[in-house]
């Protein structure tokens, strides 16, 4: 994470010790315990007495009387986990349900955000029903109907007969190989005088902290894929690993896909100490390996996505970045017959021009469009994981491969300078054959530094704002639309620019223009 020094106040990594107590504590999204309980009533419907006491153990029970008949109860931020309650009074004939979002656009007693499959008109969850007839005492979700992540739960009547519920609370499973989630190592605090919110930076620097908590789950609670014929199931195994594996979302995917790990495993570093579900997610991704080809999956099991050349190289940079980050060459040396057979994999597509020729069975990314041919994207990754695998080799003693990755990436570079990059436009193609300049290939070759100088770096970061809109800059790959994953790279490349206010504003568009990142619990 690259951090302006004029606006910098505070920002310390400490390997051992857990963070000093100090006024960024305020703004650390993670629950003082595994049990999360709701703040507030967002909203009553039909004949519910009691309510508050939801929210206020000592007030009673709260009593649900008629059929559609509903609470909302807010977490006051996102939670995720097996949902609690306990029933203390019911009939026979009574009937609940619960619903949940995390979005208050989306509060529905009959529907919940979508997080198994998608649906246009987002209804494809459902509800969750609970157990009939209810039994009195404590209720718990099973690990399959756990919900990945929510902020407003619905708990609706679906009988006239009325039934009394207390203790409504979450059980947060994320982060399963903690004791204390809120013992970071990492810690942030800066003030941005420039911007509506002064705490806006420190906000967003906790705010991707949790994130990260909330997308590392125990390996064995992945989400199923194909998804149930009603509702979702959380109980999948995510690869022939044990332990904590880092996906891409608490709520979707819950599954494991590298590119991904291209910035979440940077910001499990620098916040918690934490490599370990980079790791054990990175052993998934060479488990996937083609023993023909030596090819690896686009992602985890058990969606089991096949064909990215740019996912590969992003678990070939990966497995970098935990060596780089830990000096573990046990961890690299388990991955290096998968690993340089991934690489030659890719090689292997290097065509006269000297560029890798993308295949269209291989031309998956994170959603663009045109991934195949020349691409320039794919190539600048391809670059940066010889680079990096160099250097590993290298740190394993083999010299004449090392020597190898080396002058084949040189090589590499001075093709993707010579073939795409536009000097009138001052940005490369996305190919020689398209007069498009990508946001991904252009921020990827700053950030991986296939670029030939600062001027050239200047000239994308300029380059870059012509596709700039008041909440984030379009992706010309994508049919004009905004793609975080990718304004995050920009945002680092513009940094390295030497643009550091011009990154800022990038922030202050892309993300301080949503209210719910301004602030989780707002």
């Amino acid at each position: 994470m690259f951090v302006p020094l004029a606006i910098l106040s505070l920002i310390s990594f400490q390997a051992a010790a857990v963070a000093p107590p100090g006024p960024w504590d305020s703004f650390n999204f993670a629950p003082k315990n595994r049990t999360s309980r709701p703040t507030s009533i967002r909203t009553v419907s039909g004949d519910v007495q009691n309510a508050g006491a939801l929210v206020n153990s000592s007030a009673g029970a709260t009593i649900l009387s008629g059929n559609g008949s509903f609470v909302v109860v807010d977490f006051g931020q996102e939670v995720g986990g097996r949902v609690l309650l306990t029933v203390a009074d019911a009939t026979s004939d009574s009937r609940l349900s619960l619903s949940f979002t995390e979005s208050a656009e989306f509060i529905s007693p009959v529907d919940s955000d979508d997080s198994c499959r998608t649906v246009a008109t987002m209804n494809g969850d459902g509800v969750q029903s609970l157990p009939v007839p209810l039994q009195q005492g404590e209720l718990m979700q099973t690990v399959a109907q756990q919900r990945g992540g929510f902020r407003f739960m619905t708990i609706v009547s679906n009988s006239d007969s009325p039934v009394s519920i207390a203790d409504v609370g979450v059980q947060n499973t994320f982060m399963p190989h903690w004791d204390d989630l809120r013992a970071y190592t990492g810690y942030f605090f800066t003030h941005d005088p420039s911007f509506h919110d002064p705490d806006f930076l420190t906000r967003l620097w906790y705010a991707g902290a949790y994130t990260v908590q909330t997308n590392t789950i125990d390996v064995h609670q992945a989400r199923q894929q194909p998804c149930p014929p009603h509702g979702w199931a959380n109980n999948a195994t995510g690869g022939p690993v044990e332990g904590p594996i880092l996906v891409d979302g608490a709520k979707r995917d819950r599954n494991i896909w590298p590119g991904d790990m291209g910035i979440s495993s940077h910001t499990e570093l620098v916040a918690l100490n934490d490599i370990l579900p980079s790791k054990n997610a990175l052993l998934v991704m060479f488990s996937t390996q083609d023993p023909v080809t030596g090819s690896l999956q686009y992602s985890g099991p058990p969606i089991n996505a096949k064909g990215s050349d740019t996912y590969i190289a992003w678990s070939l940079i990966g497995t970098h970045n935990i060596w780089l980050y830990t000096g573990d060459l046990d961890f690299v040396k388990t991955v290096w017959t998968n690993y340089t057979r991934a690489i030659a994999f890719l090689e292997g597509q290097v065509d006269e021009t000297g560029l890798m020729d993308v295949p269209q069975a291989f031309s998956n990314d994170w959603g663009r469009d045109g991934g195949q041919g020349h691409n320039s994207a794919a190539n600048v990754m391809l670059y940066q994981a010889l680079v990096t695998g160099a250097e590993l080799a290298s740190n394993l003693g083999d010299s004449e491969l090392s020597n190898a990755y080396t002058a084949n990436a040189t090589a590499l570079k001075n093709a993707i300078n010579n073939l795409l990059w536009d000097e009138e436009a001052g940005m490369y193609r996305d190919n020689e054959l398209t007069s498009l300049h990508p946001q991904d290939g252009n921020a990827l070759a700053i950030l991986f530094n296939v670029t030939q100088g600062q001027d050239q770096n200047k000239a994308i970061s300029q380059g870059l704002t012509q596709f700039w809109t008041d909440i984030g800059p379009l992706s010309p790959e994508l049919n004009d639309t905004i793609i975080p994953f990718v304004g995050g790279f920009e945002v680092q490349a513009h940094f390295i620019a030497g643009e550091g206010e011009r990154a800022l504003d990038l922030l202050h568009r892309e993300v301080g223009s949503f209210s719910c990142t301004r602030k989780i619990s707002d």
